[in-house]
């Protein structure tokens, strides 16, 4: 079932869904469910390209997970304007969110889960350093260097632009250099190690948009950490948004058997430490 929402962050009004199974009543008051929560990419929104978090969310809603999809300020249907602000503000709509989504009835606080595409996965593991409620992430073909690759995607013009004339345009949204500034800021791969989950990263072998070499790149830094493992999938000829049917259905499997078995460790270990 899909419930619509709007969850305030600072002056901004962020627009999501709330997806979940289909409970009688007395399990909506005694079950306690884990949540995932997706972090959609650059100027990217809820549904994903080709409905890539449509169709994951009835994947993982079938198996037993609350869902919840939401668009960043100024993509989507969310209010604001995604250029104008930085990394830090989509760090801060993101706990927003978790904010909300804590207090919710049926969401187990022991069992949250970010999910993050591309600028979304730097986004999440940025959040997840900085607030100990995520218990688990999942990194779909992550950004590891965000001001370089956000510049391969907008092009080295634009950038140039935005430092002489403090902005500059790309796909009908509007940069500023404060949203490049807080790109050079943020260094997910070192600020990872104050995250101590555990962590999926997957990656295609035929993304032309952040390199394959980001899987493993992550993965060795990860496991730098003094707490918490880090695993990896490498989907071959996969592209950036998993768009073939068998690279999406590698994708959705992947990420099944990865919670699915992290949920089920956290509970034997809970088990065995009563």
């Amino acid at each position: 079932m899909n419930h619509p929402i709007t969850i305030k962050s600072g002056q901004l009004l962020l627009s999501g869904v709330l997806q979940y199974p289909v409970l009688d009543h007395e399990e909506s008051r005694a079950v306690k469910y884990p949540l995932i929560i997706i972090c959609h990419g650059f100027i990217g929104n809820r549904i994903g390209t080709d409905r890539l978090f449509v169709e994951a969310a009835d994947r993982l809603i079938s198996k037993g997970y609350l869902v919840l999809r939401f668009d960043y300020g100024g993509c989507g249907e969310s209010t604001g304007d995604y250029g104008s602000g930085g990394l830090d503000e989509l760090i801060e709509q993101t706990r927003t969110v978790i904010d909300y989504a804590y207090n919710l009835d049926l969401v187990d606080p022991e069992r949250i889960i970010l999910v993050g595409h591309s600028l979304g996965g730097a986004v999440a593991v940025l959040t997840a350093a900085r607030d100990s409620r995520v218990k688990s992430l999942v990194l779909w073909a992550p950004v590891a260097h965000p001001f370089m690759d956000i510049r391969n995607i907008i092009g080295t013009k634009a950038i140039e632009e935005i430092e002489t004339k403090g902005k500059s345009e790309y796909m009908h949204y509007e940069f500023t250099k404060r949203f490049t500034d807080s790109l050079a800021k943020f260094q997910p791969l070192t600020e990872l190690q104050g995250y101590r989950g555990d962590v999926l990263v997957v990656h295609g072998t035929a993304d032309t948009v952040i390199p394959v070499d980001y899987c493993f790149l992550y993965q060795k830094m990860f496991w730098l950490r003094k707490e918490g493992g880090c695993d990896k999938e490498v989907i071959l000829q996969g592209d950036h948004t998993f768009s073939s049917k068998d690279s999406r259905e590698q994708l959705f499997e992947a990420t099944l058997l990865w919670v699915d078995a992290t949920r089920k460790r956290r509970e034997d270990w809970s088990y065995w430490t009563i």
